[in-house]
């Protein structure tokens, strides 16, 4: 049932490209935990996709047994299996966003209603949302008619790290109309206050499983509670949440707010494709106090958010406490209120000004109520707050009397903006008839603390009086990618105002903390490279060292997801047509101090960031050729030859006694074949493949260096081969001799064996794809000289120790060969060897190895698919071997060692059980025998054919072979007897004309027969057999 569900949701057509990849996974991981219980074959899978043998290297078909074996193990332990495998890019984390969509509010509190949503992290016990707001009036309608049935948001960028956090969907409800909701008195109908309702709480951890397996809205039931105490409002979330049921109230059993959730992933243009209906009902974005993951070029945001927290206030000689409301302005340098800049929450229009809900009878509110700032960045700067407090008397004029105010610039003197923190702001006394129309009355006024020590000379007689009594609390958090708190980084992207201080402020710029220079990345980059325009000599060796250490940051696994945005800005934002002769210049001389310098941090951190470098020397390039009709390709050509010279020298030093440089050489290692691509667009595949080569080449030989830099070696070679350069045959003519000399160092010194299994596995996938290529057959002719007899050397060694994992890489490289190879490479290979002792030495290695895979079962018994082309790789071996046998090792040159490894081969490749057809289901046996035909008859004539040339060398097998070959004649196959009876009689004519009877071989028949048959073994057909030899 759960396979028929899983297949109809791929049939839907409704699933995005990652949910449709799990539902694959998912339903290929069931099938295949399936065959394994029912004792079935395993299934080769790529992609999801059962594979055509026939069209893939025997190396990549043996990784995709591994990958569906290692699927099935993982899926009994474990649900969710992690798809990053080793060399797989990092990916750019994929986001999530959160559809909440109001379906009904069913309370009724017969006044206009605020609805503020938004998601409360209960562990570090702050919001981390902005604010969804729905404006309800007294019928419990929306206020604006246009959004019935619309009134839906969706919270945006919500990341893994967010996701597993303790978060809470917290709705709290503000009446705006009476002070008291049960008073009598209706009052004047001109003053309404903003007075706290109620609230609830949904818990994530108990929806998210839910709706992460849905494809649609959920709805869910939440239940507003009201708070006992009014002045613990600040906190009765948390009260919620923790239960303190003694502190909240629910106002009726009955009454609920419904919303309805989605889960929604990808990233947000995405996300807009492939559900137009969501955002065709006017969904509100509602984002992340803080940044998402990623911050791409263009993605210009200004939001300071602004928390009112708290304040202390006289009772100004009232026998009650006050009820305070907060009014605010954000005021332009000019006095303007700036219209539209202060936001309650999405899905509503900004508003000129905000009014906090009352208290009742509070002198210390807490009101912990964040309103977002969305000020234009051209009034950041000269911009102020002014916050006004009023008391609001109940009595029956219902006035809201002025008595004090506070305010604070948005910037400070020195250009950086508010700090994200509380700000402990003075309270000014004012009255009623207070007008505040001369700003700057105020404005000279210390704002607070740290401003009222920098203001040393205060009059004493000033218009307004601060009130020491009373205090107000502000909290402010920035998300800004044009505005920052760090002095160092203003300095930096303000550079021009101080160019005689260039040289300290680029040298300042590693203080800056990561997350500020991911933020402002484009703007940093543009800095560095007007800088770098302005002055090359002078300032080029330090922009240089100040691009080296972004690049390095974003190779940091935090900021590694930042790639994108500094690749985006590469393409479409850089501009720095001339910087690319800087970049080389420096980077060379970099190089080429390597071997004098004692340390070498900054060399080893330009060896790092090669990558980048060259990405930003070659768009530099492009840019410069584009606007000068490609002049100075020439000189362009030559540096870039010289650099590699230079790369050249430092692979070639001797780091056999400096640890130092052996960092040095393995971080150029690391990097450099990162680099290729971007070659590519200057140079043709040839010359890029003659660069690597004469890189790869100048490396020192396996026995001069390290275990650890032997790695690193050849870990630049593995990605060079998976590179896009190693695709093109005209490049793997070049490349290949140089990959296959390093293999066959560590090969022959027993070495790293993983990495090169790996290593020629890749070779043989891509020979294998591109084996119509008429270069590939010279390919192949390069690796049977390199490769094969030190691949069979390998084998013997490891077959030895049974290392399991490590004879499985090298068996699928060996069949990967012997497959690959035609008639011509196997008659070429039999011609080079300079005499008999080596081509009798090559055989014995190679049927050992072969009887060795016989007995050994590298391969499990499910891995059918595998050890039929195994069997049939084989056989097509031997056929080819079997010429050199009666050619090289017949008549006087007879050899019996070669022959009886041959016979004994044969006998162990008939009687495999992966062959034995009869075994089998008649559907499987078809399939078998229209594929391959019947292996086993195949390998019987070859028997055959190899006795009938032995001649009269046959007297050296007898009687020593009439046992292994009944055993042969035990396969109940009727040709493979036929094959085989006559083997018998020659064995009795050849005794016979030796010693004029066949008593021998009679008593050895006699014997063996005896035994067999009273072992059980032979069928009646077989003993009929007999009877009539």
């Amino acid at each position: 049932m759960e396979l028929i569900d899983l297949r109809r949701q791929l049939l839907s057509g409704h699933l995005t490209q990652d949910q449709s990849r799990d539902v694959k996974r998912h339903i290929t991981v069931r099938l295949d935990w399936g065959n394994e219980h029912l004792g079935l074959d395993l299934v080769p899978r790529k992609e999801f996709e059962m594979v055509d043998e026939d069209q893939i290297s025997v190396s990549d078909l043996y990784k995709m047994h591994l990958s569906s074996r290692h699927s099935i193990q993982q899926s009994t332990t474990q649900g969710e299996n992690t798809r990053q495998r080793h060399g797989e890019p990092s990916r750019v984390p994929v986001p999530h966003h959160l559809l909440v969509n109001l379906k009904s509010f069913t309370y009724n509190i017969g006044e206009d209603t605020d609805i503020f949503f938004s998601l409360y992290d209960l562990r570090e016990g702050k919001t981390i949302s902005e604010k969804f707001l729905v404006r309800l009036n007294k019928n419990g309608g929306p206020k604006n008619p246009e959004k019935v049935d619309r009134l839906c948001a969706l919270f945006t960028d919500l990341s893994n790290k967010d996701m597993k956090r303790d978060l809470y969907i917290v709705s709290q409800v503000i009446r705006t109309g009476r002070m008291l909701l049960n008073d009598s008195k209706k009052g004047p109908p001109h003053v309404q206050y903003r007075r706290p309702y109620g609230c609830a709480v949904l818990a994530m951890s108990d929806v998210l499983q839910i709706i992460s397996e849905l494809k649609e809205e959920k709805d869910f039931v939440l239940k507003v509670y009201t708070c006992n105490n009014e002045n613990e409002w600040y906190q009765i979330h948390e009260n919620i949440i923790r239960k303190s049921s003694n502190k909240y109230t629910a106002p009726s059993n009955n009454y609920g707010l419904i919303i309805s959730l989605q889960l929604l992933r990808g990233d947000i243009e995405q996300v807009r494709r492939e559900n137009p209906l969501v955002f065709s009902r006017g969904v509100a974005i509602t984002r992340k106090l803080g940044f998402p993951d990623v911050i791409m070029p263009g993605d210009i945001r200004n939001d300071l958010y602004l928390t009112l927290e708290r304040g202390d206030f006289e009772r100004g000689g009232k026998s009650v406490q006050k009820n305070i409301e907060v009014a605010m302005y954000v005021l332009y340098a000019d006095g303007e209120i700036l219209k539209d800049c202060i936001s309650l929450g999405s899905g509503e229009p900004n508003l000129p000004e905000y009014r906090s809900f009352v208290l009742y009878h509070n002198n210390s509110p807490r009101w912990s109520e964040v309103i977002k700032l969305p000020i234009p960045i051209d009034r950041f700067r000269g911009s102020h707050l002014r916050f006004e407090f009023r008391h609001c008397s109940t009595k029956d004029k219902g006035e809201k009397k002025l008595f004090g105010f506070a305010f604070t610039p948005l910037m400070r003197e020195d250009g950086t903006t508010l700090s994200d923190e509380s700000h402990e702001l003075y309270v000014y006394k004012c009255d009623e008839n207070t007008t505040f129309s001369n700003h700057a009355l105020y404005l000279g006024l210390p704002c607070c603390k740290d401003d009222f020590n920098s203001c040393p000379n205060i009059p004493s007689s000033l218009i307004f009086q601060r009130s020491t009594k009373e205090t107000f609390w502000i909290c402010t958090q920035l998300s800004s990618t044009k505005l920052t708190q760090n002095v160092d980084l203003l300095a930096l992207l303000k550079w021009k105002a101080h160019p005689d201080r260039v040289m300290d402020i680029l040298g300042r710029l590693r203080h800056v903390s990561g997350e500020e220079i991911v933020k402002f990345l484009q703007d940093i980059l543009d800095t560095l490279f007007s800088i770098l325009d302005d002055n090359t000599d002078k300032f080029g060796p330090l922009v240089f060292q100040s691009l080296v250490f972004i690049i390095n940051l974003l190779r940091d696994s935090k900021y590694y997801h930042f790639r994108p945005v500094m690749d985006t800005y590469i393409q479409k934002h850089f501009a720095g047509a001339l910087a690319y002769k800087e970049l080389i210049r420096c980077l060379k001389w970099y190089m080429d101090r390597s071997a004098e310098v004692v340390r070498q941090d900054h060399i080893q951190e330009a060896m790092r960031a090669l990558e980048y470098l060259f990405k930003f020397i070659v768009q530099s390039r492009i840019l410069y050729s584009r606007a000068t009709c490609g002049m100075e390709e020439e000189q362009f050509r030559t540096s870039i030859q010289e650099l590699f010279q230079s790369i050249r020298f430092v692979l070639s030093l001797d780091s056999r006694n400096s640890e130092t440089l052996i960092f040095t050489q393995a971080a150029l290692l690391n990097s450099f074949p990162a680099i290729f691509d971007e070659l590519l667009q200057m140079f043709t595949v040839q010359e890029v493949a003659e660069f690597v080569r004469g890189t790869l080449g100048s490396m020192p030989s396996t026995v001069h260096i390290g275990q650890s830099m032997d790695v690193v070696k050849l870990q630049s070679i593995a990605r060079t081969v998976d590179s896009r350069l190693f695709s093109f045959p005209e490049s793997r003519r070049i490349l290949l001799p140089v990959v296959l000399h390093h293999i066959h160092l560590h090969l022959r010194q027993q070495k790293e064996l993983l990495i090169c299994s790996g290593i020629l596995s890749s070779v043989f996938s891509i020979i294998k794809t591109s084996s119509l290529d008429t270069s590939v057959q010279e390919e192949m002719e390069m690796m049977v000289e390199s490769l094969l007899e030190v691949l069979l050397q390998t084998l013997l060694s490891i077959m030895s120790k049974s290392q399991s994992q490590e004879a499985g890489e090298y068996v699928a490289c060996l069949l990967s060969l012997l497959r690959q190879m035609t008639d011509i490479h196997f008659q070429r290979l039999m011609e080079n060897f300079q005499s008999k002792d080596e081509l009798k030495e090559f055989l014995l290695k190679i049927l050992c190895v072969f009887r060795n895979l016989m007995k050994l079962s590298i391969f499990p018994r499910d891995w059918n698919i595998m050890r039929l082309l195994t069997s049939n790789i084989l056989l097509t071996t031997a056929q080819q071997l079997a010429p050199a046998l009666h050619k090289n090792f017949a008549e006087t040159d007879f050899d019996f060692k070669v022959w009886n490894s041959y016979f004994s081969l044969a006998v162990l490749y008939i009687n495999q059980p992966s062959l034995q057809l009869e075994n089998l289901s008649l559907a499987k046996r078809k399939k078998i025998l229209d594929k391959y035909g019947d292996m086993r008859v195949m390998m019987t004539y070859e028997l055959f054919n190899l006795w009938q040339n032995l001649g009269e060398n046959k007297i050296h097998f007898i009687p020593g072979m009439i046992g292994p070959f009944l055993g042969v004649t035990l396969v109940p196959q009727l040709e493979v007897r036929n094959i085989m009876i006559p083997i018998f009689h020659d064995m009795m004519d050849w005794e016979q004309r030796k010693n004029g009877n066949f008593k021998q071989v009679e008593a050895e028949l006699i014997d063996k027969l005896d035994s067999l048959v009273s072992e059980g073994k032979g069928d009646e057909n077989y003993r009929e057999l007999f009877g009539l030899l």
